[in-house]
């Protein structure tokens, strides 16, 4: 029988749980924010129409005041769609600048995930085959980013 001390620290029971809830609040935020708001934006700002439309690149995270005019949209439409009152809305302004926080956060954790990840096959490869992978990546990125794949390596 596997005791707790011969377990690996990542397969505590605790760990795995918070793990899971980190990652559902984080795949929630960004449904209900692409839901009410962004996913129109985005593709507005891309100049893409039409139902089966993609993106080649990723969309660009915008600049702070636009993440601002995004969160004012999202926080007006959930006012007047709702009817909160005064107090609900800025309870609820508090929990979606918490949220915007959180996933930024969990963004910035991705990139440095990828980061890491690109410089460890870096190390291995020798200067052709480096020179040869960023080729390969730079070729892959649309496939990447679409969901398609793995995380594009920045």
């Amino acid at each position: 029988m596997m005791v707790a001390e011969d377990r690996a620290p990542w397969q505590n029971p605790r760990i795995l749980t918070i793990l899971m809830l980190v990652f559902v609040a984080g795949a929630a935020t960004g449904a209900l924010l692409m839901r009410f708001g962004l996913h129109e934006v985005l593709h507005r700002a891309s100049g893409l129409q039409g139902v089966f439309a993609r993106a080649a690149a990723p969309a660009p995270i915008p600049p702070a005041p636009a993440r601002t005019s995004n969160h004012d949209a999202v926080l007006n439409r959930f006012q007047t769609e709702l009817g909160l009152t005064a107090p609900q809305t800025q309870k609820l302004a508090l929990v979606l600048d918490d949220y915007s926080q959180y996933y930024q956060s969990l963004q910035d954790q991705l990139d440095d995930l990828r980061a890491t990840g690109k410089t460890r096959i870096m190390q291995i490869l020798d200067p052709g085959q480096r020179e040869k992978f960023e080729k390969m990546m730079t070729d892959l990125a649309p496939q990447l980013t679409t969901g398609s794949g793995a995380p594009a390596a920045k």
